[in-house]
């Protein structure tokens, strides 16, 4: 289960690369960049949600050490 330390962060390179790729394609009429853009806003605050909560987790894991 070390590998729940790392997936928050495999949301924030998705989301920076999903920012890159609706700059570089803005223009595009083809590509909907609004649309990438969208996904990288969720992706973002995936990380955030994961990250605070695992943090959540891991205190409340050593609370329950301690007593």
């Amino acid at each position: 289960m070390m590998y729940l330390k790392y997936t928050p962060y495999l949301y924030l390179i998705l989301g920076i690369y999903l920012i890159i790729n609706s700059v570089m394609n803005w223009n595009n009429p083809a590509e909907n960049s609004q649309l990438t853009l969208l996904f990288a806003a969720i992706a973002i605050f995936l990380f955030g949600f994961r990250l605070r909560y695992a943090k959540r987790f891991e205190a409340r894991k050593n609370n329950r050490t301690e007593q």
